[in-house]
């Protein structure tokens, strides 16, 4: 593979702001908080005010905190963030979004100190590996990452889980896994894989080069579909609420 490769399709060249860009892994932050977004919209009643907190606070502790503890563990994505303001970022985005769950916790329902002690604790968990690894696996993923901004938010609106938002929490989880599955072997190809060759040979007797982006181009376009698609659903769902 060329030296060049980037370790992520979202990733931009190394150095200066493109490493903070780069460090908030885009597409998968906003498919994450499209979910915080459905969950709310499936509310009776949706406050726009806890709306726009219980999504702030989900920015700062998956798009800035988690994603500054999992570039923290072995440099995935390749930046030359200093580990001091790695550090920092973590540290004062997980409290940050501690913080604003709290407030709201005080101000509504004491139950969701649960939701924000839960967050804390698996984004810590998760991407520094902790427990040998326990909590870094498919299930926490598509559990973290899908099901709990859809159960949460769905909560901060209503004080309760319904069935129909545990549904939803189940296809945001599903729908998570898939995300990983895709990506796992586009990790594998861009971050450890030297080269890649062979050839492809038709029926008609063509024959087509087998290069990297043979193995990343099709799930690497699956994966910025099946983000749009549920953001489209997210923003639709708002428009339906607040238009």
């Amino acid at each position: 593979m060329s030296s060049e490769a980037r370790p992520a399709f979202y990733a931009l060249a190394p150095g200066g702001w493109r490493d903070y860009v780069t460090l908030l892994h885009l597409p998968y932050t906003t498919w994450h908080l499209s979910y915080v977004v459905i969950g709310a919209c499936l509310a009776p009643h949706v406050s726009g005010g806890r709306l726009a907190l219980t999504v702030a606070a989900f920015f700062l502790g998956l798009g800035v905190g988690a994603h500054a503890l999992d570039e923290l563990n072995g440099r995935p994505l390749q930046t030359r963030i200093p580990t001091v303001v790695l550090s920092a970022l973590a540290a004062c985005s997980l409290a940050g979004a501690s913080a604003i769950g709290i407030a709201v916790a005080v101000t509504h329902d004491l139950w969701l100190l649960a939701f924000v002690a839960f967050g804390a604790f698996i984004a810590t968990a998760y991407n520094l590996e902790l427990f040998g690894g326990l909590f870094h696996n498919g299930f926490w993923l598509a559990s973290a990452w899908g099901a709990f901004p859809v159960l949460t938010a769905y909560f901060a609106m209503t004080d309760r889980i319904t069935g129909e938002a545990v549904l939803t929490a189940l296809f945001a989880a599903l729908l998570i896994r898939a995300q990983q599955v895709l990506s796992t072997s586009v990790r594998d190809v861009r971050r450890r894989t030297v080269s890649v060759t062979g050839t492809i040979e038709r029926k008609d007797g063509s024959r087509l080069p087998i290069g990297p982006e043979t193995l990343t181009g099709p799930p690497e376009t699956a994966l910025r579909f099946m983000a749009a698609a549920s953001v489209s659903l997210a923003v639709g769902l708002l428009v339906l609420r607040f238009g």
